[in-house]
C-alpha cells in the first residue's frame, strides 16, 4: 500500500478518526516540537499572505492567522478536513497541490507540514509550490526520517525497502534544491514511550501498516523511541 496513491489517501482521510489517533500518540513526546519548529519558520517570515497545502483539521492554519494577522488559504484533497478547518473559521477549499489554482507569486509563504510524502508527482507539486511565491518567499515543509520511530519499526519487522516513499529527511533537500534557490534543514530529535496498547493503537490506525500488530511481542516496560523529524525551509 503506497502512501502516495491518491485513492489510499483520499479513503485514509475521508475521515478523521485515524488521523487523530495517530496525532494523539505523540501526546507522550517530550523534546522539542517539530509542529513549533515548523510554525516559528513561518512567524518568523512574517509574511502577509500564506497558502497551506495538506491542511488537514486546520489548527495550524488557524494558528497562523491568529498569532501571525496574515491572510490564509488552506487546501486539502479531503472534503472532510476541509470541512473540518473551515469549522475553525479557516479560509479552506478542496484542492491539489499539483494544480494550484493560483497567479503566480501570490503568497510569501507556503506550508505542507508532513503531506508531500502522500503527492503522487512531487516535482510537479514542488513547481507548482514555487510558483504561487514571490520572489524570496519560503515554503516550509515538514516531514520525518525513515529512521523516525525506528525502534518500534525494528521491533514489528517493517521493511521500508520497497514501500517507495518520497520527501522523507533523507532525500527531502535534494528534491527541493531542484526548485529553490537555498534549502535550510532544522532537524527536531525527542522522545516518546510507548505501551504496549498504545503501540497496537498507533500501529493499528497507521496508513498500511496495521497487520504489523500481530508481530508485536510482549513489552515487559514501555518502548522507549526517537521521533526524528525535519523542517525544511526552502526560499525562492
Amino acid at each position: 500500500m503506497s502512501q502516495h496513491d491518491p485513492e489510499v489517501v483520499r479513503n485514509e482521510y475521508a475521515t478523521e478518526k485515524r488521523f487523530l489517533r495517530r496525532r494523539a500518540a505523540f501526546a507522550t513526546s517530550t523534546g522539542p516540537s517539530a509542529v513549533e519548529v515548523l510554525f516559528e519558520a513561518v512567524a518568523e517570515a512574517e509574511p502577509q499572505r500564506v497558502l497551506e497545502v495538506g491542511c488537514g483539521p486546520g489548527d495550524m492554519a488557524q494558528r497562523i492567522v491568529r498569532e501571525t494577522g496574515a491572510e490564509l488559504v488552506a487546501l486539502d484533497i479531503s472534503p472532510r478536513m476541509v470541512e473540518l478547518a473551515c469549522g475553525l473559521g479557516v479560509d479552506a477549499r478542496v484542492g491539489d497541490v499539483q494544480e494550484l489554482p493560483f497567479d503566480d507569486g501570490s503568497f510569501d509563504c507556503a506550508v505542507a507540514g508532513w503531506m508531500l510524502y502522500h503527492v503522487p508527482d512531487l516535482d510537479r507539486g514542488l513547481v507548482e509550490l514555487a510558483r504561487v511565491l514571490r520572489p524570496g518567499g519560503r515554503l516550509v515543509a515538514a516531514t520525518n526520517s525513515i529512521r523516525n520511530l525506528g525502534e518500534l519499526w525494528d521491533l514489528v519487522g517493517r521493511d521500508r525497502t520497497g514501500e517507495g516513499t518520497t520527501f522523507l529527511a533523507e532525500d527531502g533537500e535534494e528534491r527541493l534544491q531542484r526548485h529553490f534557490a537555498a534549502v535550510e534543514r532544522r532537524e527536531v530529535v525527542g522522545d516518546m514511550t510507548f505501551t504496549r496498547e498504545q503501540a497496537v493503537d498507533y500501529l493499528e490506525n497507521s496508513i498500511g501498516h496495521g497487520h504489523l500488530v500481530d508481530r508485536l511481542p510482549a513489552l515487559d516496560e514501555p518502548l522507549h523511541v526517537k521521533r526524528r523529524m525535519t523542517v525544511f525551509v526552502a526560499t525562492r
